[in-house]
């Protein structure tokens, strides 16, 4: 007998780690398969943070901590955002949780009711539109594509406000794109926020220190909507601590307290030992963010020139986090040596896959039909050999 609930069975999949699955698969069976699929940095996690997780393993700090975590982690958040971000989170108002994952599900799951709108500008993380629907809320997309460098306009936005919208939720630097919001266009988005004061803000800011641009600025660093401004950010791709599974919300108290509330119902607190060890990531030396996000600017620039020189493939300038996002329309409707025509962007990441041996992500997954993700959180020489790949199976299709 099964009796899978409906919630579950309206929930789609996801699809980079079923893209990422499948090539495992591929490697397993012996082909050397390279995976742009995946969202994780290739860096070690530096030394100075492993060290300290040993010492507090060490020190016994293996028991419970509180559902919010420490406040010693607490408290380091609270004075990074400060002196990073110009932004005042009392330690109170910051919840950690099993990874930036959880802490978007806690305050989506802690702040939307059935019914409530939640705005999504597009294409977007593969999680958000399902988070959305877990809590019975209803997605509103925006679509931004290619020729609008993946950003919402502020007459995008107004469009999309209703007396019902309770949210939205914006990523900058985004996954899939990596574009990056300036101060400038933040600030139009933010004019148009303070004339709906019922709409909250939900910033995805995990990829903040993946940013080429010299500067970033924070949705809560605009006084006009401060107070209704939700932070989501963690160590998982700053610091190459994926694995160790810490992320956090800041949130005006009355949220925090909500989402600490269904925390302590069905996870409880994180780790203890990756708690501390984000507590070295957080006030320990910053020159492993520098040097990490130095590499990755040299592999965007790499990826562009590549990718660039494949005819067909449309292709903007990332200024973050790591992904390309190409537009790939013109192999739509070809077929291949075999006969088989791409009908979509999803029929083009499995042929990419099983016949280049590349793995990528459809667009299609996040929200945008017509383009594949890639990442290049891989060496310079995957990079090379993984575009020449794409090449050639893209120039065989008929």
């Amino acid at each position: 007998m099964t009796h899978v609930s409906e919630r579950v069975q309206a929930l789609a999949p996801s699809a980079t780690l079923a893209m990422s699955q499948k090539s495992a698969e591929l490697k397993a069976q012996g082909v050397d398969v390279i995976n742009l699929s995946v969202g994780e940095p290739d860096f070690n996690t530096p030394a100075h943070i492993k060290e300290a997780a040993k010492k507090a393993i060490d020190d016994n700090f293996t028991f419970y901590t509180p559902v919010a975590g420490y406040m010693s982690l607490r408290k380091a958040v609270s004075e990074k955002l400060k002196r990073e971000n110009g932004v005042d989170y009392a330690p109170e108002q910051i919840v950690v949780a099993n990874g930036a994952k959880q802490a978007l599900c806690n305050v989506i799951l802690a702040s939307i009711n059935p019914g409530d709108e939640v705005v999504i500008p597009m294409p977007a993380w593969v999680s958000y539109v399902e988070m959305v629907k877990l809590a019975g809320g209803t997605v509103v997309s925006v679509d931004a594509d290619i020729t609008q460098d993946f950003k919402i306009t502020p007459d995008q936005l107004e469009k999309a406000i209703t007396p019902a919208t309770r949210m939205l939720l914006l990523c900058s630097p985004s996954n899939p794109t990596g574009s990056v919001y300036s101060r400038e266009e933040l600030q139009a988005i933010v004019d148009v926020l303070a004339k709906h004061p019922d709409v909250m803000v939900l910033a995805d800011e995990i990829y903040e220190h993946i940013n080429f641009t010299g500067s970033f600025t924070s949705m809560a660093a605009f006084p006009e909507i401060a107070d209704r401004v939700i932070l989501i950010n963690g160590v998982s791709k700053a610091y190459a601590m994926t694995g160790w599974r810490i992320g956090y919300c800041a949130a005006p108290l009355w949220l925090a307290k909500a989402v600490t509330k269904l925390q302590g119902q069905y996870t409880s607190n994180a780790s203890s030992i990756a708690q501390k060890a984000a507590e070295a990531a957080y006030t320990g030396s910053q020159e492993c963010v520098a040097e990490m996000n130095e590499a990755f600017r040299r592999r965007r620039d790499l990826v562009v020139e590549l990718a660039s020189d494949i005819p067909g493939l449309k292709v903007n300038r990332p200024q973050g986090a790591f992904y390309l996002f190409p537009e790939v329309s013109a192999y739509i409707g070809k077929t291949t040596l075999e006969g088989k025509k791409i009908e979509c962007s999803a029929d083009l990441a499995m042929y990419l896959l099983e016949s280049g041996h590349v793995a990528t992500v459809d667009g299609g997954a996040f929200g945008m039909e017509g383009y594949i993700r890639l990442s290049y959180a891989t060496s310079d020489d995957n990079i090379r050999e993984a575009l020449r790949r794409m090449k050639e199976a893209l120039l065989a299709l008929k």
